[in-house]
This record gives C-alpha cells, sequence and structure tokens, in this order.
C-alpha cells in the first residue's frame, strides 16, 4: 500500500505471544457459529435469535470488507477447550490521520457469555487499548466502556456523541417517536390525520418549516454521486476516512441492505450559479423519517447547504429527520428552528499516535456515517 507524500502505516496484529498464549486471536469464518450466538444473547434477548440471516451478514460484514486482513479485524477468546467465550466485532475502515494513511478498526460490539466470559473480555479489553492502536473507534459506546476506554488511554468525542433531530412535521414526529418508545398501534393509520394538523399549525407558524435560498437548488443523486465530491470537501480536516472507490463501493452496496431505515440516497446542492457546494447521503423510509450519514460542504457553505438539504426533506414529505453532530456544523445546525440535539452513545476513539489525539480534540476531524456504523444491519435489524 502506497500513498504519494504521505507515511502509510498498516494495522499490525495487536495480538502478541502472549495473548495467543490467553487464548487471543483473530476471528475465523468458523468462529461465526459461536460469534452470532454471543451476540444473540448480549443483545437480542427479548426476540428469537436471527440466525441463519445474522451468520450471513456478520460473515459479508466482517470477513469481505476491501481492507480486511486477519491482522485488522475482529478478535475472539477461546477458553482453552475450543469454546468461544468472548468476541470483539471489528470492521476495518482506511483513513487518512494527519501525515500518515492507516487502516483503522471500527469497533461494532463487544459480547462475552457472561461470567463465564469475564475473563476472556477482560483480556480483550486490555488487547485493544490506546497503546497498541494505530487507531480504533466505537460510536455507540455505553458510559462503561466509555470508561474503560479512558482509562486505557483513549478520548471521547463529545459533539459526536450527540444526534441533532430537525422537525418538519411536529405531530406526526410525535406519533412516530411515540411508537417507536412505546410500540403505539395504528400509527400508519393515524399519520395521515397528523399531517392536517401539521399543515394547519405550518400556516399558523410557517417559520417551523425550513426554506431554501433563492436561486439554491438540491438536486436528487445516486449516493454513487457521493463519492465525487469526497476528496475536496474533506481535504480541509487532518483525520479523515480515504474511502477508496472500492471501499466506498463497498460501504453503499452494505448500506443499501439496510430496508429498515429506507431507501439510499444523496442530495447534491448548488449554487446560484450552477456550483456544487454541498452534498448529503441519507435514508429516506416510508415513515417520512430521514436518517442523515454524512453531509459535505465546501468551506464556509455549510450554512447553505444544510439550509438547502432542510428544505428539500421537507418537501419531500419527511416528518422529521436526524444524524450524527460534528463540531464543523454546529454553528449551521444550530440556527434551524425544532432542532434538538440528544445523547446517542459515547464516540470513543484510543491511538498512541499523539498528534492524532490532539487532532481529534480539536474537532479537527471528519467521522460518522458511512465511517462509523450507522448505516448497519446490527443496529437495527438484528
Amino acid at each position: 500500500m502506497t500513498t504519494t507524500g504521505l507515511k502509510t502505516v498498516s494495522s499490525q496484529s495487536t495480538v502478541t505471544a502472549a495473548d495467543a498464549a490467553a487464548g487471543i486471536r483473530a476471528m475465523h469464518k468458523g468462529d461465526i457459529d459461536a460469534a452470532e450466538t454471543l451476540f444473540s444473547a448480549a443483545f437480542r434477548k427479548k426476540t428469537p435469535p436471527a440466525g441463519s440471516e445474522l451468520r450471513a451478514y456478520i460473515a459479508s460484514l466482517f470477513f469481505d470488507s476491501p481492507p480486511y486482513t486477519t491482522d485488522n479485524g475482529s478478535i475472539v477468546h477461546d477458553d482453552g477447550n475450543g469454546n468461544i467465550d468472548s468476541a470483539i466485532f471489528a470492521l476495518p475502515m482506511t483513513f487518512h490521520t494527519v501525515d500518515r494513511t492507516a487502516v483503522a478498526r471500527l469497533l461494532c460490539a463487544f459480547v462475552s457469555s457472561g461470567a463465564k466470559g469475564a475473563l476472556g473480555a477482560a483480556r480483550l479489553a486490555r488487547n485493544v487499548r490506546a497503546t497498541q492502536q494505530d487507531m480504533c473507534f466505537s460510536d455507540t459506546s455505553s458510559a462503561t466502556s466509555a470508561d474503560h476506554c479512558i482509562a486505557a488511554g483513549g478520548i471521547i468525542l463529545p459533539i459526536q456523541s450527540l444526534d441533532w433531530h430537525r422537525v418538519f412535521q411536529p405531530v406526526a414526529a410525535l406519533a412516530l417517536r411515540l411508537q417507536k418508545r412505546i410500540n403505539l398501534p395504528g400509527i400508519d393509520l393515524m399519520l395521515p390525520l397528523c399531517r392536517m394538523f401539521d399543515t394547519a399549525l405550518a400556516k399558523w407558524k410557517p417559520g417551523f418549516r425550513p426554506v431554501g435560498d433563492f436561486g439554491f437548488q438540491c438536486k436528487l443523486e445516486e449516493p454513487s454521486a457521493f463519492f465525487e465530491h469526497i476528496a475536496p470537501m474533506t481535504r480541509r480536516f487532518a483525520i479523515r476516512p480515504e474511502w477508496r472507490k472500492i471501499e466506498f463501493d463497498w460501504l453503499i452496496e452494505k448500506a443499501k441492505l439496510n430496508r429498515k431505515l429506507g431507501k439510499l440516497q444523496c442530495g447534491i446542492v448548488e449554487d446560484r450559479q450552477g456550483t456544487v457546494i454541498g452534498a448529503f447521503l441519507f435514508f429516506g423510509n416510508k415513515k417520512r423519517v430521514a436518517t442523515v450519514l454524512n453531509i459535505l460542504c465546501q468551506p464556509g457553505k455549510e450554512l447553505d447547504v444544510t439550509r438547502e438539504m432542510f428544505a428539500f426533506l421537507n418537501i419531500a414529505g419527511h416528518a422529521t429527520s436526524q444524524g450524527m453532530a460534528q463540531p464543523f456544523l454546529m454553528n449551521a445546525l444550530g440556527r434551524q428552528r425544532l432542532m434538538s440535539f440528544r445523547h446517542r452513545g459515547y464516540f470513543c476513539i484510543s491511538t498512541r499516535h499523539d498528534d492524532l489525539k490532539q487532532a481529534a480534540l480539536l474537532g479537527d476531524i471528519y467521522i460518522g456515517g458511512l465511517a462509523s456504523e450507522q448505516w448497519s444491519r446490527m443496529l437495527t435489524d438484528f
């Protein structure tokens, strides 16, 4: 792997001889059945195990990505009797990190078999401590995991730990939220009535609905169009995903499988001269919730691009929209009406490189969306 003008760091195996002696090793395809059982027991206690569909998804997600090698993928702990009692699901992603290129690990799930797997889980946790990592991160960490990350030399990104929510139709949005929280039946039948109330509310308070600027426009394109705008619009960040074409295409195809979030789409924002100033990837589902994965823009165009994006999503009929907060977007997002921010889960990063750590703490980082697990079916379907 070569990169002109940059140091290149290939992720080396963090499994030392001592780790191997302690039962830590790379996850192999033969471990998928055991790993699926651990995952289902940890996260799906109230629902039947997903079984073969989840196993197929694990195989595809964690073994088929373009940067994958056994040195940068998932790891497991073998109790010495051939039984897998704990596992860390990890997805490798290529990042530009200050002055080098590195294959980072996105930690998607940390599972163990209760008390039986406690020792193995502790050994795995030590294996991903900051001193052994070029870069590993998780965007859905619990408070306990975040505490362990900090204790092991990692950091938390507080802004990226938030989701923003912009409401367009308050009554419909409230109904959808109630359905999600308490499984309220009949919401689909109630939505047309909710929309009638929202239409009346919009006439009374027209400022609730976002309006685009005169002469600007947003066009709907295939998700692949997003790739054309990645490099010039992310170059300002010291830490950013490389998203080489083969890796980007693979991520897009995997994201498209998440039909629960809706159809994956791309919006392209143009100014009055027809110049592209921004782009965004989003899921839009039949219940009118838009989940925005990534927003890109030219420096200084954050307000213009977010304004056009929200106006477009409103016209498209979405009741509400949501996405991961980013430091460079906070000023623009904060100017929207009916905007709120909620804690989603801790965004944790572990690295042995001080320059990477400092850049991340200063907000000089573009991460999230495709460069996280927000698109994964592991979060929504299984």
